[in-house]
């Protein structure tokens, strides 16, 4: 990855989405409707020229303090502040490591013992490693794909199934993304992070155009909407938690309050899911694995 041009085209990103209203400046006769380079230099206390510079993807270093004048003048969110630090500071990164789809058997047996509550593992580049059977039932036969499909990115771009299943199917989309790009400014050396923009920017024009928008977002926790082909309509907590090893494994688990619906949907999805599944048949009440 081109660091540089990265944060270029960064830095254009956040600047074309600020409205000049949100700074108390007339609105004037614009190219576009963002700011203009003068007013974020001159809003992030540095020179026209360097800014400019910035933004052409010049060989230029930005110090600490002008990072946070531009945070401060972009509004950035704080994942977008470190998405900027790690590509200002990443000229010469640290070797990635390797994405591992290995995991610990106390991981599996955890799985396992989670059941009914649907749960899977998930690499940093959003493979899925290990599932249970509720966690199949739930969003895909993982058992089922070809392994270079078991990534929840890959499904939510390229599988129909998926715009059905996921009533807010464009926001949950888009969070993948965001998610991604994360991670590919904190290992950009990281050939299944390239490999799988580069797979699905051919795939996906939706991912084309989400992927240009440069998001950022790490988010750890959060609610889905569900349209289940066999038990209708759920509304799950999900919590993706990070495996304490140094793999950038996390185990996702969805949830819903006791006595709710969709908790009434997960128990009949619990008696009636096994029976979709083809692909993780000779594994069915244990955790399935990569």
């Amino acid at each position: 990855m081109d660091v540089r041009r990265e944060l270029a085209s960064f830095l254009r990103s956040r600047r074309d989405r600020l409205r000049p209203d949100d700074y108390g400046l007339p609105p004037g006769r614009r190219r576009s409707p963002g700011l203009r380079r003068t007013e974020v230099a001159q809003l992030a206390g540095i020179s026209v020229d360097y800014y400019i510079r910035l933004e052409q993807g010049r060989s230029v270093r930005p110090s600490a303090p002008v990072l946070a004048g531009l945070a401060r003048a972009l509004k950035l969110t704080p994942d977008e502040c470190d998405y900027l630090h790690r590509l200002a500071f990443s000229e010469a990164p640290a070797p990635a490591p390797t994405v591992s789809d290995r995991l610990r058997p106390g991981v599996y047996r955890l799985l396992e013992g989670l059941m009914p509550v649907p749960a899977y593992v998930i690499s940093r580049n959003m493979d899925v490693l290990a599932w249970n059977e509720m966690g199949a039932a739930l969003v895909a036969d993982f058992g089922a794909l070809p392994r270079s499909q078991r990534n929840l990115l890959w499904l939510l771009c390229c599988d129909p199934a998926a715009r059905s299943l996921y009533v807010h199917w464009e926001s949950a989309a888009r969070q993948g993304v965001a998610r991604l790009r994360l991670f590919a400014a904190r290992y950009p050396d990281d050939q299944s992070v390239v490999s799988l923009v580069g797979e699905l920017s051919v795939r996906s024009p939706e991912f084309r155009q989400w992927w240009a928008c440069y998001d950022v977002q790490d988010c750890g926790s959060g609610r889905k909407e569900f349209n289940h082909p066999v038990v209708g309509r759920m509304s799950l907590d999900w919590e993706a938690l990070l495996l304490p090893d140094g793999s950038d494994q996390y185990l996702v688990t969805y949830t819903a309050p006791a006595g709710s619906p969709s908790q009434g949907a997960l128990d009949l999805l619990s008696v009636v899911g096994a029976e979709t599944l083809q692909g993780s048949a000779d594994h069915l009440g244990g955790a399935n694995r990569w």
